[in-house]
C-alpha cells in the first residue's frame, strides 16, 4: 500500500461528527464498526437505518417525517424517500436567527458585504413577500441571472420558502445560452444583475437582460439589482423593477410553505455541448439530506466554520455551498477572476476572513503551482483545516503542491459527483488518511462501485463508475420528460436498474477512488482503454506546458491519440519539447498512451463552468457539427482545431 500524505490523529478522529455517528450505530445496533470501510458497508447495507440517522442527527426541521424512510427500495429509478414527510428547504437553512455572520460576499473590485443570519432572514422575508405579490406559488419557477453575490442566495431562499423552484445561470452566459435554459422552464420571475466584473473589466449586462425579458413570455416580473453600478437602471427592460423598490415592504416573517420530500427545489442544467441542455430537477428533501450528510460527516462542518467555494451560480458547487447555512456556518462568496486583482487574491481572502474550509477546482490548484504561489509562506492560513477540489481529476503533483506549499496539516479532499446528483459519489473523509492522487472514499449511503463492460465489479482495475442502490439526491427527473424516457436513457441504459455515471474510474487498494476521465472521452487505440486524465497528468508535468487536451482521431481502421498543448508565453513546440512530452508519457504510463500527433494551440475550449470539452474538439477534428456552442465560455477557440494539416497525414 502507498504511504499517506496526511493522517488524522486519534484525537482528531474522535472529535469528528463521523466518529460520533459510528459510536451511535455501535451502541444502538450492538455491533462494532471500527473504520470507514466498515461504516460505509453498513450504511449501504442498511440504507433506511442510515438515512434515518442522518435525519435525526442533523435535526431536520419538518412538519412531519412519517413512518416510512424508503418506498420501493429496489426501483432504480422509482424509489421514493420519506414519502410522507413534509418540510421546507429554506426553513432548514434559516433556522439560525442571531447576529452571527451568515454571508460575506466579496468580489475582485474589493466589494465586501456582510449579512448576519438575522439580516439574511429579514431580506429573505421581504423578497418572499414581494414574490407572492408577483403571483409566485408552489411549483412556479424563479430564474436567477446572477453573479455569486448575496442577491443570489436571498433569491433562492425566498423562492424555496414559497415551495417554488429556483434555477440560475451566471451572467457570463450569452443570450442564447440563457434562453436555451430558462426558455425551457418558463419562469414567472427573473432576478438579474446589471453587470459584473471579470479580470478588471466591467461588463454591463442590461442589454442582455432586456433581450431575455423580451424573449420569455412567461415572465410576470424582472427584478434588477445593482452590482456593477451604484443604482439599478430598469430603463428599456420590459416588466422590470429595481431590487430596492421591490423589497421595500414591511414583511418581517417568512411563511415557510411545507412540501413533500420530493417536491422540486432546483433545476440544474447539463453542459449542453451536444445539444440543448438537459433540465435536471432536484428535490428539496433529497438535496437537503444529502448536503447535510456531506457537510456534517464528510467535511465535519460546524457552526463556527467559515466555508468558501470558488464557484459561479451556473455550477452545482454553488448549490452545495449554500447548504452550509443549514449547519449555521459562515459562507464566504467571491465573484470575479480567481487571479484578479492579484494572483493570490483567494489566499488573501482566506487569511482575512479566517476561512476554515477552502473549495476550488483542480485547474485552480494547478494554476497556482504554475504561477509559483506559495500561500503557506505568504499568508497566515492558521484557521484553514481542509481544501476541497473538484471539476476534474486532481493530479498527483497537485497533492504534493498542496502539502508542500499550502499547508502540511490539513485534509485535502478531491471530490467527484456532479450536476446530475447535485452532490458527490466520492469525497473527503476526516477519519481516513489522504493518499496521493486518490479521492479518499465513496460517500456514505452511496452504493458506488466500478463495473466492467459485463456489469461485474472491479477492484484495482479501470471501469465504469456506477451506483447500484437508490440515494436521496437522485433527480426527480428531467423537465418536460413526462415518461422519464430521457432520464432513463441518460443514466440507466448501460446497466438496467443501475446508475451509470459516465466516469471512467478505479477503486484502489486503499479503498479510495481514482477518476481517469469521462467514459465518453476514453481513448481506445488498438482496443486498449485509456482515460484522458492519465495523459493530462503526465503532460502537465513538463515545464513550459500550461494545459492540454487529448482526443482519439479515427485513422484507417483504428484510432490514434492526438494531443493539443497550450504552452507558457514565449514557449514554442519544437522537436525537443515533443520528444520530452512523449518520453514523459511513455516512462510513466505505457507506449499505448503516447500521442501520434502533438499540436500547439493558443486556447482550449471550455464550458462556462471551466471543464474542457474533448467531445466538441473531437467533432471539429472529424468535420462534425458542434450543436450548442453557446454552452462554451470561448466558442471561438474551436476554430483553432478546424482543418489542421498535421491531422491529414
Amino acid at each position: 500500500m502507498s504511504q499517506p500524505l496526511w493522517q488524522p490523529s486519534q484525537t482528531e478522529i474522535e472529535a469528528t461528527q463521523m466518529h460520533a455517528l459510528m459510536q451511535r450505530i455501535n451502541r444502538e445496533h450492538g455491533i462494532e464498526i471500527r473504520d470507514y470501510s466498515a461504516l460505509h458497508a453498513w450504511s449501504v447495507d442498511n440504507l433506511e437505518a442510515f438515512w434515518q440517522l442522518v435525519w435525526e442527527d442533523s435535526d431536520v426541521l419538518a412538519d412531519t417525517q412519517g413512518d416510512t424512510v424508503l418506498e420501493r427500495p429496489d426501483a432504480m429509478p422509482g424509489a421514493r424517500w420519506f414519502p410522507h414527510a413534509r418540510l421546507n428547504f429554506a426553513a432548514n437553512l434559516l433556522r439560525r436567527r442571531d447576529q452571527h455572520p451568515a454571508l460575506i460576499a466579496c468580489d475582485e473590485r474589493g466589494r465586501r458585504q456582510q449579512l448576519s443570519y438575522a439580516e439574511l432572514y429579514d431580506q429573505v422575508a421581504k423578497l418572499a413577500h414581494a414574490l407572492r405579490g408577483s403571483g409566485v406559488t408552489a411549483g412556479d419557477r424563479v430564474a436567477g441571472f446572477v453573479p455569486n453575490s448575496e442577491h443570489a442566495i436571498i433569491g433562492m431562499l425566498a423562492t424555496a420558502s414559497l415551495g417554488a423552484v429556483w434555477s440560475s445561470c451566471s451572467p457570463d452566459f450569452g443570450f442564447n445560452g440563457v434562453l436555451d435554459r430558462f426558455g425551457q422552464i418558463q419562469p414567472k420571475v427573473l432576478i438579474a444583475t446589471d453587470g459584473y466584473t471579470w479580470n478588471g473589466k466591467p461588463i454591463d449586462t442590461r442589454e442582455r437582460v432586456a433581450q431575455i425579458s423580451g424573449a420569455i413570455e412567461s415572465l410576470n416580473q424582472v427584478v434588477i439589482f445593482p452590482f456593477l453600478h451604484d443604482e439599478a437602471d430598469t430603463h428599456g427592460i420590459d416588466k422590470a423593477v429595481a431590487w430596492h423598490d421591490y423589497l421595500n415592504n414591511a414583511a418581517t416573517e417568512i411563511e415557510f410553505d411545507p412540501q413533500p420530500f420530493d417536491h422540486p427545489l432546483y433545476i440544474l442544467y447539463s453542459s449542453g455541448t451536444t445539444g440543448a441542455p438537459k433540465c435536471i430537477v432536484h428535490s428539496a428533501g433529497g438535496t437537503l439530506l444529502q448536503h447535510l450528510k456531506e457537510h456534517r460527516l464528510h467535511t465535519d462542518l460546524r457552526a463556527d466554520d467559515v466555508l468558501f467555494y470558488y464557484t459561479t451560480c451556473g455550477w452545482m458547487m454553488w448549490n452545495w455551498l449554500v447548504s452550509g447555512l443549514a449547519c449555521g456556518a459562515t459562507l464566504v462568496l467571491f465573484d470575479g477572476s480567481p487571479f484578479a486583482p492579484a494572483p493570490d487574491v483567494l489566499w488573501s481572502l482566506t487569511e482575512r476572513e479566517g476561512i476554515t474550509v477552502f473549495g476550488t477546482s483542480a485547474k485552480y490548484i494547478a494554476a497556482c503551482e504554475k504561477e509559483g504561489l506559495k500561500p503557506g509562506r505568504s499568508h497566515d492560513l492558521g484557521r484553514l483545516r481542509a481544501v476541497l477540489s473538484t471539476g476534474s481529476a486532481l493530479a498527483h503533483e497537485s497533492f504534493d503542491y498542496v502539502y508542500r506549499d499550502i499547508k502540511p496539516n490539513l485534509l485535502l479532499a478531491s471530490i467527484s459527483g456532479g450536476t446530475d446528483i447535485v452532490s458527490c459519489f466520492a469525497l473527503g473523509c476526516p477519519i481516513r488518511p489522504v493518499y496521493r492522487g486518490q479521492l479518499q472514499c465513496r460517500g456514505l449511503g452511496m452504493a458506488v462501485d466500478v463495473f466492467d463492460d459485463n456489469g461485474r465489479p472491479l477492484r484495482e482495475e479501470k471501469g465504469e463508475l456506477v451506483c447500484t442502490r437508490p440515494f436521496p439526491s437522485m433527480p426527480i427527473g428531467f423537465w418536460n420528460d413526462p415518461d422519464n424516457e430521457r432520464y432513463r436513457d441518460a443514466y440507466f441504459s448501460t446497466f438496467p436498474g443501475i446508475w451509470a455515471h459516465g466516469d471512467y474510474a478505479e477503486i484502489t487498494a486503499e479503498d479510495g477512488l481514482i477518476i481517469h476521465g469521462r467514459s465518453d472521452a476514453v481513448l481506445n487505440p488498438g482496443g486498449v482503454r485509456i482515460g484522458t486524465a492519465e495523459i493530462y497528468r503526465q503532460v502537465e508535468k513538463v515545464e513550459g506546458v500550461l494545459e492540454s487536451l487529448c482526443i482519439g482521431q479515427e485513422w484507417g481502421d483504428d484510432l490514434r491519440v492526438v494531443l493539443f498543448v497550450r504552452l507558457q508565453p514565449g514557449v514554442e513546440l519544437d522537436d525537443p519539447l515533443r520528444d520530452e512530452i512523449r518520453r514523459t508519457i511513455r516512462t510513466n504510463t505505457s507506449p499505448r498512451h503516447v500521442p501520434a500527433r502533438i499540436i500547439q494551440v493558443s486556447d482550449i475550449p471550455r464550458t462556462l463552468s471551466g471543464k474542457i470539452v474533448e467531445l466538441a474538439v473531437r467533432n471539429i477534428v472529424h468535420g462534425r457539427p458542434v450543436k450548442n456552442q453557446d454552452a462554451l465560455a470561448n466558442p471561438e477557440a474551436l476554430k483553432l482545431y478546424e482543418d489542421l494539416p498535421e491531422l491529414q497525414q
